[in-house]
């Protein structure tokens, strides 16, 4: 591909195909809605799996990272995620983040209430959300894959919304359910290890286009008992236990503040679970510090200078002392 951006739609497409000609082996669910629209089950009725959840999380990253397992112990834990990407901004930021706030009320579902944060290359169809005008990025294409971290699928009128705002044809939609307590849900959310360190780069006034290369690691708990102790394991994976080394341009000074700047340490929460902050901030994202959602330990290297910062480091014995059983 040579020219403007890439498409991230596009590049998801051979990826969604893939998991659609796979489906029976990787133990995921391809259903239609009544509209037409593909629903893809890997978590809720289907039992998934961790390769279902390394090829969603490809998906999610648009084509533009890829994502393995390491199966081989370290730091005293078996399975390790590891992340890049040459186009970390995009991948991460423009695709995989979830950003996408997605509600419908009891009385629009005619039930229970919905809620969900949309992830996925369909949001840059949609570009609800202000990040799209700093990124100067919208994507165009006949065709959108969205990623929901849900218990149950969306409602009709939630889907009516997706279509409507990616201005898509039902045919052209394809949605991947993936609960966080589930193998494919916890493995794609722990992927998310670059983008969270791509996200706190720019929560912290780093110069996104200066991010030229990325790449991360971090152990992959199994997944948890209930959705909440999930969301715990998850993003404690990342802020005890990620790992991110970016590759960036532009000035060394900023470079260098990047570096020390980043890692989950700088939090004034650091060294508490998720689930116990969590629930002293009453089940409320905004209550807790941003400057916690950051990998644990990080190197910043700088094209031009050459020289290369590294702040932070595991903190595994926390991840040990809270994923291991007695």
């Amino acid at each position: 591909m040579s020219g403007g951006p890439a498409s991230v739609n596009q590049l998801a497409q051979p990826l969604l195909q893939g998991l659609l000609r796979d489906a029976g082996r990787l133990r995921v669910s391809a259903t239609h809605d009544d509209a037409g629209v593909q629903l893809l089950d890997a978590g809720i009725a289907a039992t998934g799996g961790v390769e279902a959840g390394l090829r969603i999380a490809e998906l999610c990253m648009g084509g533009l990272g890829e994502v393995r397992l390491a199966a081989a112990p370290h730091e005293g834990w078996p399975d390790w995620l590891q992340v890049r990407s040459s186009q970390p901004v995009l991948a991460c930021l423009a695709s995989q983040y979830a950003g996408w706030s997605l509600a419908a009320s009891k009385e629009e579902t005619g039930g229970k209430k919905f809620f969900a944060l949309g992830s996925g290359p369909a949001r840059a169809l949609a570009c609800k959300e202000p990040l799209f005008e700093e990124l100067g990025y919208r994507d165009t294409s006949e065709h959108g894959v969205l990623v929901l971290e849900v218990d149950r699928p969306p409602p009709p009128v939630v889907v009516a919304k997706v279509l409507r705002d990616c201005a898509l044809a039902a045919s052209g939609l394809a949605i991947v359910l993936t609960p966080t307590a589930s193998l494919a849900g916890t493995t794609q959310v722990v992927a998310r290890v670059l983008e969270v360190a791509l996200h706190r780069a720019h929560q912290l006034g780093f110069h996104l286009p200066d991010i030229i290369e990325g790449s991360g690691c971090a152990p992959l708990p199994a997944p948890g008992a209930d959705m909440l102790q999930a969301m715990a394991r998850t993003n404690d994976a990342i802020l005890y236990g990620g790992q991110v080394h970016l590759t960036v341009s532009g000035d060394a000074d900023a470079a260098r503040a990047l570096a020390l700047a980043l890692p989950a340490e700088n939090s004034r929460d650091h060294g508490r679970s998720f689930g116990e902050l969590f629930e002293q901030a009453g089940y409320d994202f905004y209550k807790l510090d941003g400057a916690l959602f950051a990998p644990a330990e990080v190197w910043v290297s700088h094209l031009g200078s050459g020289k290369t910062w590294h702040a932070g480091r595991l903190h595994m014995e926390l991840l040990r002392q809270w994923w291991q059983a007695a």
